[in-house]
């Protein structure tokens, strides 16, 4: 690591065109007027609505957008092109010009049955634009973007559908949905299923709600409402939307109450905030222990001495130094700690290590010199994030030592994108599948990542795709992917100047309660102290804050 840096099929379609034959007893397409006639069309509203998105996979994220704040991001899969939709009234025989800012491997941009386009731009916005002509009693149109199969997230802002409306003489709403139900549950999840509403046009969307608050919006006649919580007792009712926007009356109401926490979660919860003995005028683990109530720490950083020998800092002996004495310290205040193999920088065993059993035989030294109940691998960089062969040999002596130790915890820790894992993350946790690696917690870590302003809204959208990507590579249900998450934050400045004041933490730490993840840590508490204006330095977090103030929050998370 840097002084303060931790973190750091088918491709092509057939693309449908839309022809027009003309002969003399068919009328001319009419012009379209230059008014852009979807609504959200850039995203600001900071919700998906009117958009519905296949899959629950469409969000609305803060950076990257073309204009405006926000935009729109679909999380594509293996499985599914997250393709998000909006249903507007259009004017019979009439021509319409399509456009839109897209970002990512293969955006496609179209209307259903009619004419698409796509492109790659994985790096930049680029513009995509096609017309289309409605035929001779079209009234309404789908508009649709998607990325493709296995191609990761695609952003798109800044949507534009020019021509005339649909004259808004459609007033007719469409009937209620009938027989809602409750389908199943989780500690933080319920399924529902309900009797599709008619429609003198034709019904585009149905949204759930609870009381008053609208949660969702779907296409088809069922949905997952997620992100509730446990044992708590939750109303939900549905209105059927048509392209005109008139709405139904509600459903019926269905009272579900979610399942008690833990499900088929590891039981495993921690807050631990990193400690470092070699650098940033580190503090006496118990001052800080009295001052917050926080038990448990993460201890920086294991590193290769060389020969695959384990030291603090490759150079600290692992016994007998001021790494030692911080944690008879914290021990003897009735807390623990969890090492932390590897960081951004300096000899890492998981590189320098021949093979998985070498590095197994190293982690058990340390393991055996604490009696160890967790070990963190802090997996950066390119010599072991970007090197797969490293990966798996890392994930290999983790379930080597975990079947070696029983009842000892393991956790990966890695960098994300905005909206989820990267390239590298996604197969990190595709080769703890494949591997059987059973890890019990993957932590990452979401800052350095040049996500702009909002480190709240990035930081849920950031954990909301690992949890999406943990349940199609695993198969669990939400209660059980978000149990097996970290979050590992940076206290005040990070070195890209993002800004995590003591607020917005608080914030991160009520939403991972709330969603019952298992672990809460950040970097660092050597920083936990005020110096407004002092820039990213190691002592203190550059912003103005109460010392010990991001370690008291943290010692608030319960899981």
């Amino acid at each position: 690591m840097t002084m303060l840096r931790r973190s750091r099929h088918r491709f092509l379609a057939l693309l449908g065109t839309a022809a027009l034959a003309l002969a003399g007893a068919v009328a001319l397409p009419g012009t379209a007027e230059a008014a852009n006639i979807l609504s959200n069309p850039g995203f600001e509203t900071g919700g998906l609505s009117p958009w519905s998105c296949s899959g629950n996979l469409g969000s609305i994220v803060s950076s990257p957008v073309h204009g405006g704040s926000k935009a729109l991001a679909g999380a594509a899969s293996s499985s599914d092109t997250a393709q998000c939709t909006q249903t507007v009234s259009v004017q019979p025989n009439t021509t319409y010009s399509l456009s839109g800012w897209v970002r990512g491997s293969y955006v496609y941009l179209g209307v259903d049955g009619g004419a698409s386009t796509w492109t790659t731009s994985p790096s930049a916005y680029s513009r995509l634009a096609v017309s289309f002509t409605t035929g001779a009693s079209q009234t309404s149109a789908k508009i649709y973007l998607h990325g493709w199969y296995a191609q990761g997230t695609y952003y798109a802002d800044d949507v534009s559908l020019d021509g005339p409306g649909g004259g808004g003489s459609d007033t007719q709403a469409p009937t209620a949905p009938t027989g809602l139900k409750s389908t199943g549950k989780t500690s933080s999840s319920v399924s529902l299923s309900w009797g599709a509403s008619s429609d003198n046009v034709g019904v585009t969307a149905y949204d759930v709600y609870s009381g008053s608050n609208k949660l969702l919006s779907a296409s088809g006649t069922s949905a997952t409402v997620s992100g509730l919580s446990a044992s708590t007792a939750y109303s939900f009712t549905v209105k059927a939307r048509d392209a005109a926007g008139n709405t139904s009356a509600a459903s019926n109401s269905v009272s579900v109450t979610t399942d008690a926490g833990g499900g088929g979660g590891t039981g495993f919860k921690q807050a631990a905030p990193y400690l470092y003995e070699g650098w940033g005028d580190p503090p006496n683990p118990t001052t800080v222990m009295s001052a917050t109530g926080i038990k448990w720490f993460t201890m920086a950083f294991v590193l290769d001495s060389g020969g695959c020998n384990p030291a603090w800092d490759g150079s600290r002996a692992l016994t007998g130094g001021v790494d030692q004495t911080a944690i008879n310290q914290i021990r003897s205040a009735g807390g623990d700690i969890v090492p932390s193999f590897g960081g951004w920088q300096g000899s890492k065993l998981g590189a320098n290590c021949s093979s998985a059993s070498a590095l197994a035989g190293a982690l058990q030294k340390v393991i055996d010199a604490y009696g160890l109940k967790a070990v963190d691998m802090d997996i950066e960089n390119t010599d072991e994030f970007e090197n797969e062969a490293v990966q798996a040999r890392i994930l290999t002596a983790l379930k080597t030592v975990k079947a070696n130790n029983p009842g000892l915890k393991t956790i990966i820790t890695f960098g994300t994108s905005t909206t989820g894992p990267t390239y590298y993350g996604n197969r990190l946790i595709e080769q703890a599948q494949s591997l059987n690696a059973n890890i019990d917690v993957f932590t990452i870590m979401p800052f350095d990542f040049g996500g702009g302003s909002d480190m709240y809204g990035n930081t849920v959208n950031a954990t909301e795709g690992l949890k999406t990507k943990l349940k199609s590579t695993f198969g669990w249900d939400d209660a059980t992917a978000y149990s097996h998450i970290g979050i590992s934050g940076m206290n005040g400045l990070s070195d890209q100047q993002e800004n995590t004041t003591p607020a917005i933490w608080t914030s991160i730490r009520d939403w991972a309660n709330s969603h019952h993840i298992a672990r809460l840590a950040y970097w660092s508490v050597n920083r936990d102290r005020s110096c407004p204006g002092g820039g990213v330095v190691s002592n203190c977090s550059g912003i103005s804050q109460s010392t010990w103030q991001f370690t008291s929050i943290t010692a608030g998370f319960t899981g």
